[in-house]
């Protein structure tokens, strides 16, 4: 991913207003991230932990989405629907988005199990240590994992632009 100013990120989200987006606190760390290593840019909001958001680069320019984080437990052990990582039950939350456009502001939304610390990236290329849960050991190749989860947050992106 190619590294993106505080004007692009805030200009990418298509479920949030201007207003809303200018409100976005975003991370403390923006100048200092390893871009090259990234698929998307993910964030729990550091003053408001049951915010969140990620950014997605596209050939017309990155997608930005707002969520709403989901803090209580649940089952013991959880797979995030990005990565395909299977966490201990708080190392997955539940992340809803408002639906862009007409139906977000009639209060549609869409859900997903997403890696708490949005760290997928990293687990699917292999630079993250794994959670030691899964007792069968995937056999895909980090390509194979990395085109998943492309086609995973596609797949979330235009559930939330639909």
């Amino acid at each position: 991913m190619d590294a993106l100013s505080t004007k692009e990120i805030r200009g990418s989200f298509v479920n949030a207003t201007k207003g809303e987006a200018q409100r976005i606190n975003l991370p403390d760390d923006l100048g200092e991230l390893a871009w090259e290593q990234l698929d998307f840019l993910g964030w729990v909001d550091p003053r408001a932990p049951q915010q969140a958001a990620l950014v997605v680069p596209r050939a017309d320019g990155p997608v930005g989405v707002r969520l709403r984080r989901n803090l209580s437990g649940g089952s013991s052990h959880k797979m995030c629907s990005i990565c395909c990582t299977v966490h201990r039950a708080s190392g997955v939350g539940l992340m809803v988005a408002n639906r862009a456009g007409r139906a977000g502001r009639d209060g549609n939304t869409v859900g997903l199990d997403i890696c708490s610390d949005l760290g997928c990236s990293g687990y699917a290329r292999g630079w993250r240590p794994l959670p030691a849960i899964s007792l069968v050991a995937e056999t895909m190749t980090t390509d194979d994992k990395v085109a998943r989860m492309q086609t995973n947050l596609d797949t979330f992106l235009r559930r939330v632009q639909r």
